[in-house]
């Protein structure tokens, strides 16, 4: 039967693991072979003490026979070290190699990709979809073609002794093989099913351990039970029917070998009492056949091992399957230093096959100058914005930088070019001074405080434990909202952007502090083409051109004044925003009022 497309691709992603690690391979056959033949040895010994020391009173050979078996034995035993510590170091490599060749490929994989795929989800398949290469290098092949030597050696004295005999046992073997291969074919699905669902408890786990305090806070915590309880149930029906599954085919293999213990007694009983059969004869047949069953034993329990391993290639086959901006990336325009001119031209653009979230976009920022996106949650800023950092691609239009279409340049080098300071700013779990210097390693420790003092970071900054050297914690924890947005900043600032884009910059803050981010910024944005999405107006007076976006439309543009005087939707904007602060200030008392209340 002609294997599956799926099927195929996984023994091709297998042949290739195995082809880079053939060299430790290489060193454990000869290993295997060694430990196989020392098996080959020990089922001969009955036989011959039973026909030449005890019947024919051959009694010199017994100690030369005791060595032999004895020598056999040892070399087992050290050549099954040698090649369990061989081939249990390439599995291990193997794992860890496929690890990093999956997590390269994931960190290049578009940003549209993970819109869609929970970050736990790929997080369990670059951990768990590996483990599965520890049965396949880790002795696994190896096994099968010890298991596969030692049958075709046991099968060949078998021959020797009685054919008829053997015959029979190979008929019964065949069967089970038979039985086997129906087993292995429905376990492979159950296997594949199994990475699914655990990497679908795995992204909810952490998304509920990422999200602790928003559980907390809406005392969440029995309904998040509930959701993993669920995953986690999903998870033991699997392993309940794989179990099944490798039960019933052990419980076949007993029965196969059950028949053909029944044919040895039979076959073998009658050889001896017609006299064409000795008794050692028979003891070594069957103790040959044993040898022949082992491996087949072994056969049912790696075929559930590489049935695990095999699903696990299949899901590490479509991950390094998608396509990454690398990809992208080929036969596009190396990037020179930018002017930082951007243009829209009629760009409409929509998530998936959702409806547009802009539609017909057009707007011309000239290089050095700051353009504002102003509108209602929903209006297609922070979407515009993404297209500028390369996260999408317009479905229709173009986006030009200096004059290249965008969709034509190596994005490598052109965010190389970009500084972003993202509304949900992310801190890593370092020092203050290594997540400043995440913009560019090489910085050296005053250019990070130069960022720092025009972020207005440097002075908290000094204040904590440990200054530049303190430990900010997952996310950036052990950080005020405010100090958190400050650092992002400086960070962003140490990339010496050509272009900046600045998307809810100092939400985070408070008045004081938005004051002095707004100087600084407003210094450092000279010579650079910047964007700001900003829902405080009074952040943006200053801008050189405001774009105002109504359902993924530029309804109005213009510069602050300008705007006011036309009494639009900027207009109104305004005049609600500035009369809410008006009454927070003015009323202070109802809020007080109203929080007792």
């Amino acid at each position: 039967m002609e294997a599956s497309p799926s099927r195929g691709a996984a023994w091709n992603e297998a042949r290739a693991i195995l082809w880079r690690h053939r060299r430790a391979l290489a060193l454990g056959l000869p290993l295997m072979l060694l430990a196989r033949a020392g098996w080959l040895v020990l089922p001969a010994a009955p036989g011959w003490l039973i026909d030449e020391v005890i019947g024919r009173g051959r009694h010199h050979l017994l100690v030369p026979l005791a060595l032999a078996v004895g020598a056999a034995a040892l070399t087992q035993a050290v050549a099954s070290v040698a090649l369990a510590r061989v081939v249990g170091v390439a599995a291990q490599r193997a794992i860890t190699d496929t690890r990093l060749r999956l997590q390269a490929r994931v960190i290049r994989l578009p940003a549209r990709y993970f819109a869609g795929t929970p970050s736990g989800a790929l997080l369990s398949r670059i951990m768990n979809d590996p483990e599965g290469l520890r049965n396949l290098v880790g002795g696994g092949m190896l096994d099968l073609v010890g298991s596969g030597v030692t049958a075709v050696v046991a099968a060949g004295v078998l021959l020797y002794l009685d054919w008829r005999l053997t015959l029979a046992c190979l008929l019964g073997l065949g069967v089970f093989g038979l039985g086997l291969r129906a087993a292995f074919q429905r376990l492979r699905p159950l296997y594949a099913r199994r990475g699914e669902l655990q990497a679908q408890v795995t992204a909810r786990l952490n998304e509920t351990l990422g999200g602790i305090a928003l559980v907390k806070a809406y005392g969440a915590e029995g309904r998040e039970r509930r959701a993993f309880a669920r995953g986690a149930h999903g998870l033991l029906r699997n392993a309940a029917a794989s179990l099944t599954g490798a039960a019933a085919a052990t419980a076949f293999a007993h029965l196969a070998f059950g028949a053909v213990a029944v044919l040895i007694v039979l076959l073998g009983g009658g050889a001896i009492a017609r006299g064409t059969m000795t008794v050692g004869e028979l003891v070594t047949f069957v103790s040959f056949a044993a040898l022949l069953m082992a491996p087949v034993t072994d056969v049912a329990a790696l075929s559930t091992q590489l049935s695990e391993a095999f699903a696990g290639l299949d899901r590490i086959r479509q991950l390094m399957a998608a396509p990454t901006e690398d990809d992208e990336d080929r036969g596009a325009l190396p990037v020179p230093r930018l002017r930082g001119d951007v243009a829209f031209e009629n760009v409409w653009f929509a998530y998936g096959d959702g409806e547009p979230v802009l539609r017909g976009v057009s707007f011309h920022a000239p290089a050095g100058t700051t353009t504002a996106l102003v509108g209602a949650s929903g209006s297609g800023k922070s979407t515009l914005a993404s297209l500028v950092m390369a996260f999408h691609r317009p479905r229709s239009g173009r986006l030009t930088v200096d004059g290249f279409d965008l969709a034509e340049l190596r994005l490598r080098e052109y965010r190389a070019q970009l500084g972003v300071v993202l509304q949900e700013n992310f801190l890593f779990d370092g020092t203050v001074a290594q997540n400043i210097r995440f913009a560019r390693p090489d910085a050296t420790r005053p250019e990070v405080e130069r960022v720092a003092r025009a972020a207005h970071a440097d002075g908290f900054v000094r204040r904590l434990p440990d200054g530049y050297d303190t430990v900010v914690g997952e996310r950036g924890i052990r950080l005020s909202g405010g100090q958190r947005q400050r650092i992002a900043i400086a960070r962003a600032l140490l990339a010496d952007p050509r272009i900046l884009v600045l998307d809810e910059a100092t939400s985070a803050l408070d008045s004081e502090s938005e004051a002095m981010i707004q100087e600084a910024l407003h210094r450092l944005r000279r010579g650079r083409t910047t964007f700001v999405i900003a829902h405080r107006l009074s952040t943006i007076r200053g801008a050189d051109q405001i774009l105002v976006l109504d359902e993924g439309r530029i309804v109005e543009r213009g510069t602050h004044a300008g705007l006011m005087l036309l009494g639009g939707v900027y207009r109104t904007l305004h005049d609600r925003q500035h009369a809410a602060e008006a009454d927070r200030f003015v009323n202070p008392g109802e809020e007080c009022v109203s929080e007792s209340a």
